[in-house]
């Protein structure tokens, strides 16, 4: 699950455009790297981390998180907006359900490469791989297993799939012995593929 899937032939045609678009004087030169560059600016996995440092700190951080993530995230200064429209977060966490049956969650985009960016950054190169979103849906355990992650028999495994409207973040299992870390101590526990589901942490 690796690998750069970028056109060169696309790259190409892209910048044709936006020079095209400059010469015509319908954006200033360097424009487009400029915007990008802002909506990036705020994303970074460490976000996720903290996310859920505190959901497994704050239980009532957790349900407001369950409840309305945009929100609830707005608890630390995050935004799911990027400087451009707010796309709906929706928060799910791995572990325990209310009737005890261990949840395991793992997050896809099956139609193109949707991934909350604004808050977490680009997504990895194997997220936008055709072998990781057409396989994940139809062998999730399998790709898990590519990944190191072997997944009890009994767990519950859910794939959730991103969409222009929707992006999804998983809440990691908080890892056993760590009820002496403090909050700070948690975040740097998350990797940003725990926070897609494909790695424990």
């Amino acid at each position: 699950m690796s690998g750069d899937h970028a056109s060169s032939t696309i790259s190409a045609q892209v910048r044709h455009v936006e020079a095209l678009l400059e010469s015509r004087g319908l954006l200033g030169a360097g424009e487009i790297d400029t915007r990008i560059d802002a909506f990036l600016a705020g994303g970074t996995p460490v976000n996720g981390a903290r996310i859920a440092a505190r959901a497994w700190t704050d239980p009532g951080f957790a349900g407001r998180l369950s409840v309305d993530a945009n929100t609830a995230i707005r608890e630390l200064g995050l935004s799911m907006a990027g400087g451009l429209q707010e796309q709906r977060l929706k928060v799910v966490a791995n572990g325990p359900d209310e009737h005890g049956v261990d949840q395991h969650h793992v997050v896809v985009c099956t139609l193109c490469s949707c991934y909350p960016i604004a808050l977490l950054g680009p997504s990895p190169s194997w997220y936008k791989s055709e072998a990781y979103r057409s396989r994940v849906v139809r062998d999730p355990r399998g790709v898990l297993r590519e990944f190191g992650l072997e997944l009890p028999a009994a767990t519950s495994l859910t794939v959730w799939d991103a969409s222009a409207e929707s992006r999804y973040l998983v809440v990691p299992r908080r890892p056993d012995g760590t009820g002496g870390l403090t909050e700070e101590e948690l975040a740097g526990l998350v990797t940003r593929n725990g926070l897609i589901g494909t790695a424990a942490v």
